[in-house]
């Protein structure tokens, strides 16, 4: 996603303006774009995120939340952020390969999974 202004460009909107209201717009106005940004960042990885979820939910077999968690602990344990996590496992449809620190950390979780599952 292309950003809309820089922020050598915001600092020179802000300092070009004359009045605190003009500069209190704009002030709104990088905030809002910032936002904007932020969110089709999260729109965009989304998808991916609930693929991962929905293999695993096949996979497991588990709940939707239960994915959720289990895609969580896996990043945390990893130290890689949950969009890297689920991109590399939705590159598995693909032929790609697992990194093997995702992979240890899932199959760990999934045994967790499973021992919960049978008390």
């Amino acid at each position: 996603m292309r950003q809309l202004t820089t922020p050598r460009e915001e600092q020179r909107l802000l300092t070009a303006v004359d009045s605190a209201e003009e500069t209190d717009l704009l002030a709104e106005v990088v905030e809002l774009r910032a936002r904007n940004e932020q969110l089709g960042r999260a729109l965009a990885s989304r998808a991916v995120i609930d693929q991962a979820r929905g293999m695993l939910m096949a996979l497991a077999p588990c709940s939707s939340e239960r994915a959720w968690d289990l895609l969580v602990d896996v990043s945390q344990h990893c130290n890689i952020k949950l969009r890297d996590v689920t991109v590399a496992l939705v590159a598995t449809t693909k032929d790609e390969a697992l990194p093997e620190p995702i992979q240890r950390e899932l199959r760990r979780g999934l045994r967790r999974l499973h021992q919960e599952d049978r008390r």
